[in-house]
């Protein structure tokens, strides 16, 4: 069996246990794409994510490969593969059960993986489809955002945030954005209509009636914004689920939900990032090899977008 270099888990308790070393070389499965892998992402949370420890049958995984953002080349398609070709440049968020993009080569479905945007590098690629997804999921196919509705971002500088004020905006929503001062001009520049800066003002006392909260934060944050919320808006979290008796006190909505891959999401993701409508905010890029700094900077938080492992330049060392 082949192997390749790819950053493996040996436990939960920090960075230091990203270890870069050996690992068997996957290979398609029926309805799978092997992917020579060029760059993922950094999701800080993975490591305690009971998927990334079991597969869906109960099955302990055993020093799991992280990363589910991908963006490479389809180097082989197993059997009843149709619409990816061998050499196509594409990008993916892959299932989070599966061994993933920190190595030099991962598998994943073939109905998962989209063309990857053609105005963009690997590199930045990379840091679209898992923050993409989730904020056009949560906007669009939760939420059910239209023209003229109001929202409220949480968290509005980080990977999420960025993305759902572009999405929001293209969408013709007004959006209020939470964030230090260090982001307000940069937030302006993605098209925020009010940015409030949480480390002197408290954002329950100068929003009102939003059509929805999206919290990418959690904790007291979700607390105190069920009185921002208009009767029967929504309060919209991807970091937790939101309590239903609040929700129920309130007369308010309330939904928590994991994002789910998806091809044909991807692709009119693409064509909004190819249209110039909207763009990945990429805070530092790492090579794979340093795989445990970039979680170690991703733990301190407050990053503006993505943090990008590099990963092509491992096999041309090799």
């Amino acid at each position: 069996m082949e192997e390749m270099k790819a950053i493996r888990l040996y436990g939960q308790s920090g960075p230091d246990q990203c270890v870069f070393e050996d690992a068997p070389q996957p290979q398609p499965g029926v309805g799978e794409v092997l992917i020579r892998v060029h760059a993922t992402s950094v999701m800080w949370q993975e490591p305690t994510w009971s998927e990334t420890w079991k597969t869906p049958a109960g099955i302990e995984r055993q020093h799991p490969i992280p990363g589910h953002d991908v963006s490479g080349e389809v180097v082989e398609v197993g059997s009843d593969v149709t619409g990816v070709a061998v050499g196509e440049a594409i990008y993916a968020l892959t299932e989070f059960w599966r061994d993933g993009a920190a190595a030099e080569y991962t598998v994943a479905r073939a109905t998962d993986v989209a063309p990857k945007p053609r105005t963009l590098e690997h590199i930045q690629a990379a840091g679209v489809p898992l923050v993409g997804l989730t904020a056009w999921q949560a906007l669009f196919e939760h939420a059910g955002l239209t023209s003229g509705q109001s929202l409220l971002i949480h968290g509005a500088a980080g990977g999420v945030g960025s993305m759902a004020v572009q999405m929001a905006k293209w969408a013709g929503a007004t959006v209020i954005a939470t964030a230090s001062a260090r982001n307000h001009a940069f937030l302006r520049t993605l098209g925020a209509d009010e940015i409030i800066d949480y480390t002197t003002t408290r954002f329950e006392d100068v929003v009102r009636d939003v059509d929805m909260v999206l919290d990418t934060i959690g904790g007291e944050t979700v607390a105190r914004s069920w009185r921002v919320v208009k009767k029967g808006g929504l309060l919209l979290s991807v970091f937790s689920p939101p309590s239903q008796e609040q929700a129920a006190a309130f007369g308010v909505r309330a939904f928590f939900f994991v994002v789910k891959p998806n091809r044909e999401q991807l692709i009119d993701i693409g064509d909004l990032i190819d249209t110039g409508q909207l763009r990945p905010i990429t805070e530092r890029v790492f090579p794979l090899s340093e795989a445990s700094q970039a979680f170690e900077q991703a733990l301190q938080g407050h990053t503006r977008g993505k943090i990008i492992l590099r990963v092509e330049d491992e096999e041309r060392r090799r």
